[in-house]
This record gives structure tokens, C-alpha cells and sequence, in this order.
């Protein structure tokens, strides 16, 4: 009997085939599983190699316990890579039906042809649609999944992945992260290019009980200008799942780099993510995000100014209701004369959520003439809820101005009775005071996703009155 073409894994394997020939993941990790998954994915030897050492970094380290209650997150339980179920598609017309109604409900092939240079979208982990217009790619623009990008521009992705920005060794799921993260984008901008209109990527979890590990890496060379969104959501299951995402961000000598971020997540996935950028001299960073949904978030992005006149901004907005536990913030360590940071942070609680600042201002030795300022609001809809603050600010050098501002209050009478004698009902007054609230992050996302953003805070916001 002839032997068949396609190459049989063998089965004590952590991934396997079932009786009808399809790839079937098995719970729980081990380097059996790195191997496999680098092996189906054809990567070249150094990945592999990242993989399996990253792996043994998050063997070694523990669970963090300073932030959020980690004690019901079983990682033996979660299936931690899945193999793909779909091909990979250059051509709208050829996307599945299912996956085609999902990007069409989220308006995203409309915008596309609209008001983006091009997108990504993933889908379970595996990219299954990457488009730039041709405009963009006659620039030397480079988007793409980050698995394409280990095939076509291999050197370029080793120059910078899981090295300097965000090693393994930076906390134990950014190990498991290096271990086996498997989609993603990867964008590289060239010197001097202004790229107009946006890039997008879109990541969508599928499975229950299941990880996902996307990879975003983003290079804006020297002079260069780009606006990159990411948006992520999730189907609600009764069973725990994880995102456990890595971003890193080179901007390099005057270029400039935004990164804009609303996750919409069901309310059974742990969201436990690192994010960083490396910003050169007169560089400029800047984070704008909306957090809604999820079970517990740590989630802190980093920013390192590296260079003289860098600048880092970070803008966010979450929301916490019911049993939901949120640990974010932001960081930024100022290493070069004439750096600037400015760190804006939201919060809504309700129905007992738990959201907390966590965040950290470091000036270094070389930072004089830096500025920094720190501005955390929460906003507390019950007495059941919590918003706490846990700010660390580093003072290395005594040529410096830092300053911090925290307040945390309720919705007041007074507000509401005075919109109410306007005519409004109780909770529309109570959702024009959050709009307000939130504004200061709302006005810098692009206009749909503003739009997305408030609507998503207005259905959290129901049966918050009364």
C-alpha cells in the first residue's frame, strides 16, 4: 500500500490526529507540545530554539501573587494552542462564510476599503486574512501575520522578537507567552514614511477552555508615522479560557507610533498580557485603550524612553462590573535628558467590580529635564464596588518634575437631579455623566470605534441606577 503524502504525527504526541485525519490539541503544555506546534508551523530553528528556552524560563517561575487572585487559573486545564482549522486567504470572496458574517458584523471589510491601509485578521490563533493596499505596499510598508512574517522576513523578525522589548525571562506568561504564542501581526514602516490611514488587526477567540497567545510586533523606522488598531473579543463560555498577548513596539529616531486597543472580552477569560515599547530620541509612543469585559486583568503597558526628547502617552479607560477583577496601569522609566510622559487612567466599578492603578514612574540617573504626570479618576457606581491606586514613582535624578493626582468618587445627587430637571430620566443623566467621564480617552480613538467604545460602557452601565 503506497504511503500517504501527508506527513503522520505520531501518536504518544501532544498533538495528534484523530480517526478522520484532523489535528486534534491536547490540554496542558510541555516541549513536546513546542515542538509540535514549531514543527507544524515549518518555523526555522532559532523560533524553535526561543520557544523551548522560554519554556524552561516558565517552568522556573512562579505565578505572580501581587496583583489579581490567580488561585482558580489552571493552565493544565486550558488547551494552550490549537491547530488551525482554516486556510489563509489573500482574497475577501474566499473567507468562509462563518468567519466573512463575524468581520461584516464588527463593520471591519467596510472600513477596510474605507478608511484603512490594510488589516489582519486572526482567527483561533491562525491568520486567516491579511490585506494591504497596493499604495501602502509600493511604499516598503511590510503588514502582515506574524507567521508569514517568520517565512518572509525572517532576519528582520530576529533582529527584534522577545529580545530587547519584552524577553521571556520578563514574568512567567511572558514565558509561557515565548513559548507558544502562535498569531498576530507584524508592521514595519520605513524612514520617513507617513502612513494616512490606519492599519488594523483583528483577533477573535473561538474555543472554550482554550489560550490564546497573539504576537504583535511593530517597527517604525526613523521619521516615520503610523496609526495601528487592535481590536479583540471573545464568545462567552461556562469554562475558563486565557489571553495571554505580547506587543512590542520599536519607534525609532523622530518617528512617532500609535497604538490603539479595544478589547471586549466574555467574562470568563483570564486577560493577562504584556505590552512595551522602545522609544528613541525624539520619538513618541502613544497607548489609547478601552477595556471592557474579561475575569481578571493584569495588564500594564511599559514604555522606555531611551533617547533625548522622547515622549510617551498613555490613555486608557476600563470598566469592572459583577465579579470582574482589574489590575492595570502603565509604566514608564524616563532614561534620557527631556523626556515627557503623560499617563491618563479611567476606571468605572459596579456591582462589586474591582478596578486598580498600578502603575509605575521612574526618572533614571540621565533624566534631567524630564517631565512626567500621572492622572487616575475612578468612578465608583455603588457602595459595592472598589477602585484602588498603588503608584511608584522613582526618583533618581533631582533636575525633574513629577506630579500625581488620584481621585475616586460616585455619580452626585446633585448631577443627576439637575439632568433630570432637564428632562432626561435618571439613567440617561447617569450615561451622559460616564460619557463625560471617559471623554478624555473617547476623543482620541478613531470616530467608529469612539462610537463601539461608549456603547459597550452604556450596555455595562444598565441597571446601574436605582
Amino acid at each position: 500500500m503506497a504511503t500517504p503524502d501527508k506527513t503522520r504525527i505520531a501518536k504518544p504526541s501532544p498533538i495528534v490526529e484523530d480517526d478522520q485525519g484532523q489535528l486534534v490539541a491536547k490540554k496542558g503544555v510541555s516541549r513536546e507540545v513546542i515542538q509540535e506546534l514549531s514543527k507544524i508551523k515549518g518555523e526555522p530553528d532559532w523560533m524553535r530554539e526561543l520557544r523551548l528556552k522560554s519554556y524552561d524560563i516558565f517552568e522556573r517561575k512562579p505565578i505572580p501573587t501581587w496583583g489579581v487572585d490567580l488561585s482558580d487559573l489552571d493552565l493544565d486545564e486550558l488547551v494552550l494552542y490549537s491547530p488551525p482549522e482554516a486556510g489563509r486567504y489573500d482574497s475577501w470572496d474566499d473567507v468562509p462564510a462563518e468567519m466573512k458574517q463575524t468581520y461584516e458584523d464588527l463593520g471591519i471589510p467596510q472600513a477596510e476599503r474605507e478608511h484603512l491601509a490594510g488589516v489582519v485578521g486572526v482567527w483561533r490563533q491562525e491568520p486567516v486574512y491579511e490585506g494591504l493596499k497596493e499604495e501602502y505596499r509600493k511604499l516598503g510598508i511590510l503588514f502582515c501575520s506574524m507567521d508569514t512574517a517568520i517565512q518572509e522576513y525572517p532576519d528582520l523578525v530576529q533582529e527584534y522578537f522577545m529580545k530587547k522589548c519584552v524577553p521571556p525571562q520578563d514574568n512567567k506568561f511572558s514565558a509561557l507567552h515565548g513559548a507558544v504564542w502562535s498569531g498576530g501581526s507584524f508592521l514595519y514602516v520605513p524612514k520617513d514614511v507617513k502612513v494616512d490611514l490606519p492599519l488594523q488587526a483583528y483577533f477573535r477567540m473561538e474555543g472554550a477552555n482554550e489560550g490564546t497567545f497573539e504576537h504583535t510586533l511593530i517597527v517604525a523606522d526613523e521619521g516615520s508615522e503610523v496609526n495601528y488598531i487592535e481590536g479583540c473579543t471573545a464568545q462567552t463560555y461556562s469554562v475558563n479560557s486565557m489571553h495571554s498577548a505580547v506587543v512590542e513596539i520599536f519607534v525609532k529616531e523622530g518617528a512617532k507610533a500609535r497604538y490603539t486597543t479595544v478589547q471586549n472580552w466574555s467574562k470568563d477569560v483570564f486577560n493577562l498580557n504584556t505590552k512595551r515599547a522602545i522609544v528613541e530620541a525624539e520619538g513618541t509612543v502613544e497607548w489609547v485603550g478601552g477595556s471592557m469585559g474579561a475575569k481578571k486583568v493584569m495588564l500594564y503597558p511599559g514604555s522606555f524612553l531611551m533617547g533625548e526628547g522622547a515622549r510617551a502617552d498613555h490613555l486608557n479607560v476600563g470598566v469592572a462590573s459583577g465579579d470582574v477583577w482589574k489590575d492595570t496601569g502603565a509604566k514608564v522609566v524616563h532614561l534620557a535628558p527631556n523626556t515627557t510622559s503623560n499617563i491618563l487612567a479611567k476606571s468605572i466599578s459596579k456591582d462589586g467590580g474591582i478596578m486598580g492603578y498600578r502603575g509605575l514612574v521612574r526618572m533614571g540617573h540621565n533624566s534631567q529635564g524630564s517631565k512626567a504626570r500621572v492622572q487616575c479618576d475612578g468612578l465608583m457606581m455603588d457602595p459595592h464596588s472598589r477602585s484602588d491606586t498603588w503608584p511608584d514613582i522613582q526618583i533618581q535624578n533631582p533636575h525633574v518634575t513629577v506630579a500625581h493626582e488620584a481621585v475616586v468618587g460616585k455619580i452626585s445627587d446633585e448631577q443627576l437631579f439637575y439632568l433630570q430637571s432637564r428632562g432626561l430620566t435618571e439613567e440617561e443623566a447617569a450615561a451622559m455623566i460616564v460619557n463625560g467621564f471617559i471623554e478624555p480617552v473617547t476623543k482620541e480613538l478613531p470616530m467608529e470605534y469612539a462610537v463601539e467604545l461608549n456603547r459597550l460602557i452604556q450596555l455595562e452601565m444598565v441597571g446601574s441606577i436605582g
